[in-house]
């Protein structure tokens, strides 16, 4: 089978999906499926959808395209403000656009119009992650202008936690969200039907705290894809987190002499696989106990093995993390193959096919 790969099981990945989705639905909360990590792959949207999403949401209108391509009809919302010279892609593809920008948000309109279309915006709010958002001050005035703009309408407010500033949510910060939604509609009227409290990382409190305020939607990614905590690291109870592996080929295996100084040599059985920085992060691999990295180019992988050597012509089996999956997803030397779409069982043999 074609090398090096990733492998992906969408039965793993749809049974994620429903565990999350049904936890979330008891609190009051729907859930997005994000797809940006895999570039829009269709077949993991698909699963994504099965398991109980009620949409789909990517960061890049190319991988909206891919999907839409691939027969997806699902609602789709573009999670980062769209790029001005993107506009008419994005309304043509996409339900609802994440904004933050008056001027992006006035070309929206435009070619909502020339399409016969309106196009809901969301507006991103900044809580403290310092990435993305209009100030909090700011909102209020940003909205009463949306609604002036022909050809969009206001839908909602958002925000971001945890991605660049690394700022969990909890109780006090997402009660400021929701009493934003609250101060919104007393000056404009019912146009917060979606408040969207964030990623994966809000898993925690969406399913701990005692009240939910007015988030009712969460965008989920790396939690669907591999069951994780982005913030901890961590296994998110009930979720399987081998839904993606990478397969690598060894093309060499030597017993490498490593002259430390002030200690005697020592000898141990280094091996070299055929993916590198090109392909995947290496810092987001997860390898096997028997087998350390030692380091990476371009091109090759470095690993030592502690137990036996490996065989030349062999394949290793890596785990990977956020970083490495969505680096593999989109190298084109990478193959994706997927298992047969049907519920995992422990113990199952899987028939895989290649797509191209």
């Amino acid at each position: 089978m074609t090398l090096p790969r990733v492998e992906i099981d969408l039965g793993k990945i749809r049974s994620n999906t429903r565990t999350l989705v049904q936890r979330l639905q008891r609190r009051g909360i729907t859930t997005l499926g994000v797809t940006k990590a895999v570039c829009g792959h269709s077949g993991v949207a698909n699963a994504m959808l099965s398991g109980g999403v009620s949409g789909l949401a990517d960061a890049r209108i190319s991988n909206v395209e891919r999907m839409r391509k691939a027969g997806i009809t699902a609602p789709i919302t573009l999670i980062r403000t769209p790029m001005v010279s993107q506009t008419e892609n994005v309304v043509r593809h996409c339900e609802v656009s994440y904004n933050t920008e008056i001027a992006v948000i006035e070309q929206l309109g435009v070619e909502a119009l020339k399409l016969g279309r309106v196009h809901s915006v969301i507006l991103m709010v900044e809580m403290g992650d310092l990435r993305d958002g209009v100030p909090p001050d700011d909102l209020a005035a940003c909205a009463i202008r949306v609604m002036s703009i022909p050809g969009v309408a206001l839908k909602g407010i958002a925000a971001n936690f945890a991605c660049l500033g690394h700022i969990a949510p909890d109780q006090p910060k997402m009660s400021a969200l929701s009493a934003l939604a609250k101060e919104l509609e007393g000056i404009c009227g019912p146009v917060t039907q979606t408040v969207s409290g964030g990623g994966s990382v809000c898993i925690p409190w969406a399913t701990q705290a005692p009240s939910r305020g007015r988030v009712n939607e969460l965008r989920l990614g790396e939690a669907i894809l591999l069951g994780l905590d982005p913030m901890t690291g961590g296994q998110i109870e009930g979720l399987r987190t081998d839904a993606f592996a990478l397969k690598a080929e060894v093309i060499e295996t030597k017993i490498k002499q490593q002259p430390l100084e002030g200690f005697e040599d020592r000898c141990s059985f280094r091996s070299i696989l055929a993916i590198g920085c090109q392909d995947v992060d290496p810092a987001s691999l997860h390898f096997p106990p028997n087998i350390t990295l030692m380091g990476a180019t371009s091109d090759h992988m470095v690993v030592e093995s502690t137990t036996i050597p490996l065989k030349v012509g062999s394949e290793c089996h890596i785990g990977m993390g956020y970083d490495a999956l969505m680096r593999a997803m989109s190298a084109p030397d990478v193959a994706k193959v997927v298992l047969d779409d049907r519920p995992y069982h422990d113990g199952a043999v899987e028939k895989a096919t290649v797509l191209s």
